[in-house]
């Protein structure tokens, strides 16, 4: 449900009527206040996997299991949703991102993958594997190409840190006693944050990807965490799993406001819109896409939008 000033508008959660309810969310959201969340896509538009929202230099949103399971789906600036590509059988999509030359690379957590996807063709390749891993989770990206892959153990609740070169070698950066999560660069390209359990820490990161002096950005005491992703001013925008809301917390570990959402399962959160300061959110228990607006555009939508 989607209501604008006294008006109530009622979508119902069927793919026929995504776009149409789309569309007035977007002028809404384009006309609303500040960390006000809606509701983009219909409940259960996407699967119980609605994760890895990430945005092109088109403007267009990317999440993966939009319909069913396997798949990525696009949602466009004007608000047409629909299935962008089925994955390789066996593959499973969960954290996306965007390399400097356009194209999509997506962690592969059933394949212990890092697909490349031709956004010209639609291919799909092989970029990176690694055998090792218990899988890629949510991926990040600096601003030479260069991969850093969350890899929790669930069962163990053990996790590790790992990168991926341009070349597709993974090197195993940190191993953790905890459940390994969200990962970001920060602007400046010289820290790595990586949440693990509760908390969330920064390592120095150093201009060859190494990583270093681990230390403690916030630690919270309650309910949960997945994916982060950090604005210009170097802001961490947490999503706090059962809880229901998004932590925007300084780089010091401030927590500077919690903005609250209509689901309770956020998964991961992306930026974007025309000038990167619209907010995606997806839930898990809605099986949908959320967004609100944001005071400074994200790190890496600037990226993608001064790409080649």
């Amino acid at each position: 449900m989607l209501k604008k000033n006294s008006f109530t508008y009622k979508c119902a959660p069927t793919l026929s009527v995504v776009s149409l309810c789309l569309a007035f969310t977007l002028s809404a959201n384009a006309q609303g206040g500040l960390f006000k969340s809606s509701v983009l896509t219909p409940p259960n538009s996407f699967t119980i996997g609605a994760e890895g929202p990430a945005v092109d230099k088109k403007g267009n949103l990317y999440a993966v299991n939009y319909d069913h399971d396997g798949t990525i789906g696009i949602i466009t600036p004007k608000g047409k949703a629909s299935i962008f590509l089925e994955l390789p059988k066996g593959s499973m999509g969960n954290g996306i991102r965007f390399d400097s030359h356009g194209n999509m690379l997506i962690a592969d957590y059933t394949g212990h993958n890092v697909l490349k996807v031709d956004m010209a063709t639609k291919a799909i390749s092989v970029f990176a594997h690694e055998g090792s891993m218990n899988q890629p989770n949510d991926i990040a990206i600096d601003d030479k190409d260069r991969l850093y892959a969350s890899d929790p153990n669930w069962k163990a609740g053990t996790g590790r840190v790992w990168r991926v070169d341009t070349d597709g070698k993974f090197s195993l950066l940190y191993t953790a006693p905890g459940t390994v999560n969200g990962i970001d660069v920060s602007p400046d390209n010289k820290t790595l944050y990586v949440n693990e359990l509760l908390k969330i820490w920064a390592f120095d990161l150093s201009p060859e990807g190494a990583i270093s002096n681990k230390r403690l950005v916030i630690e919270f005491t309650d309910f949960g965490m997945d994916g982060l992703r950090v604005d210009v001013d170097g802001n961490i925008y947490q999503a706090r799993y059962g809880k229901g809301v998004v932590a925007k917390v300084s780089p010091q570990g401030k927590l500077l406001q919690e903005i609250v959402l209509k689901g309770k399962k956020p998964t991961n959160v992306a930026f974007g819109g025309k000038d990167g300061r619209t907010m995606y959110v997806t839930l898990q228990d809605e099986k949908n896409i959320e967004t609100f607006r944001v005071d400074k555009p994200g790190r890496e939508w600037l990226r993608t939008k001064n790409s080649k």
